[in-house]
């Protein structure tokens, strides 16, 4: 299960947007207003609830602004931070932390009043889970990107060797617990692949020790995509993938199931996904984030606004770097998403 490119990573990212939310009593976000590309004001939601996937250095990556244009979605998962070989952060292992293009992005995006998720990890490249050899340094390193962009949301995307590692799952586990600590009211998100009903032995140990460390996760998300098992029907799985995730978090933390939902969510992959006999058509997709409303989802999102079109020569049933590999309208995923509010 993976949030990863098609082909080799070489990507110009962005990093985080500052806006401000007036939470109730019970932790739900309180009605406030945000200026958009459109001057138009929108519902402030909790960073990164429906924040989609965009990676802006392959796929032909639109312009955010132009999307949050286009969508009226306020709010974007970067992909990704990495490691550069030691436990420092940068754009896909390779680009500043900051200056140049992702800057610039970032700088757009607020100034249009969006809000950023940064996300950590994703199928490829050095992990900083791993190379970071000490719960110190890693928390050190979150904490890097933390200030460089004044965050309110991280996405820790944790999959492939770093999510195989014990090791590395404890450190990741411990890292966060001392970033939420020291920078109250950041949401922190963690992401990983899952069956078609739920979490595997990996991911239901991560969660397992982080109630133990009484890690406070906003939001635990299934990928439930990749299965490579026959799976047809998308949006069956994908609520069984997430009944299962619940299942795991509620025992964990000792909570109800109502609770639970408001702990977890998905990330799904839209069109024709990795698995040639798996598609995520937009009507699929819209009825994710309906049972998402039903279920009240801590998080939503969608891998990634690079793939949300048709392709330009008509091609379908490929996945694509560059489009969806489907017959639909230009940002339909990232429009649906937009209207998600938990």
């Amino acid at each position: 299960m993976s949030h990863r490119p098609l082909v080799a990573m070489t990507a110009t990212t962005l990093t985080a947007a500052t806006l401000w939310y007036t939470a109730t009593p019970n932790g739900e976000a309180a009605t406030t207003t945000a200026a958009t590309t459109t001057a138009t004001t929108a519902t402030a939601i909790p960073s990164g609830l429906n924040a989609p996937y965009l990676y802006l250095g392959w796929g032909n990556p639109p312009s955010p602004t132009k999307v949050m244009s286009a969508t009226g979605t306020t709010q974007f998962t970067l992909a990704f931070m990495l490691s550069d070989g030691t436990c420092n952060p940068k754009w896909d292992g390779e680009r500043a932390l900051t200056g140049g293009t992702d800057a610039a992005a970032i700088k757009a995006i607020r100034k249009a009043g969006g809000d950023v998720t940064v996300s950590f990890g994703g199928w490829s490249g050095a992990k900083l889970g791993e190379k970071c050899t000490t719960v110190a340094k890693l928390a050190t390193a979150y904490q890097k990107v933390i200030d460089a962009y004044d965050l309110n949301s991280i996405d820790i995307d944790i999959e492939s060797s770093e999510y195989e590692s014990a090791t590395a799952r404890k450190r990741v586990v411990a890292a966060l617990k001392t970033v939420k600590k020291n920078n109250p009211g950041l949401k922190v998100y963690v992401t990983f692949g899952t069956g078609p009903a739920g979490p595997g032995t990996a991911g239901e140990d991560l969660i397992e020790r982080a109630a133990a460390k009484d890690l406070d996760v906003d939001g635990w998300a299934v990928m439930p995509f990749d299965f490579d098992d026959g799976t047809s029907d998308m949006v069956a799985a994908t609520k069984s993938a997430v009944k299962g995730l619940k299942d795991v978090v509620a025992d964990a933390y000792g909570i109800s199931s109502a609770a639970a939902y408001r702990r977890v969510g998905f990330s799904t992959m839209n069109g024709v996904t990795d698995s040639a006999d798996e598609t995520v058509t937009v009507s699929d997709f819209k009825a994710m984030v309906t049972y998402a409303k039903k279920r009240h989802l801590a998080r939503v999102s969608v891998w990634s606004v690079n793939r949300d079109r048709a392709c330009a020569d008509g091609t379908e049933a490929t996945a694509s770097d560059e489009c969806s590999g489907i017959d639909q309208a230009t940002y339909a995923f990232t429009k649906t998403l937009a209207g998600y509010t938990g």
